[in-house]
């Protein structure tokens, strides 16, 4: 849900990433709002602030996948594979 809201202000409302990065910011911090697995919300959003070409939601798969323990993950992307913990096809 949190990846489709982020996809929604990107493609729809054209924010730009430093936008985003504020916006995901503002969620992790809100003191009345609990995030799913905020610890992986958080290391996603690391990555995507260091590399907001990537986009989020590849960033939030990665941190998921890793917190599940099922690295490598595999990918077409060749910015997301160059992550620690992806893998090209």
């Amino acid at each position: 849900m949190l990846a489709e809201a982020v996809w929604v202000l990107d493609a729809v409302y054209a924010r730009t990433p430093k936008q985003l990065i504020a916006a995901l910011d503002l969620l992790l911090i809100h003191e009345s709002l609990v995030l799913q697995d905020a610890d992986v919300v958080s290391a996603a959003l690391a990555q995507y602030r260091a590399k907001p070409a990537l986009g989020f939601s590849d960033c939030l798969e990665l941190e998921t996948a890793r917190k599940a323990g099922h690295l490598p993950l595999a990918t077409f992307d060749k910015g997301l594979a160059k992550l620690e913990g992806a893998r090209r096809l």
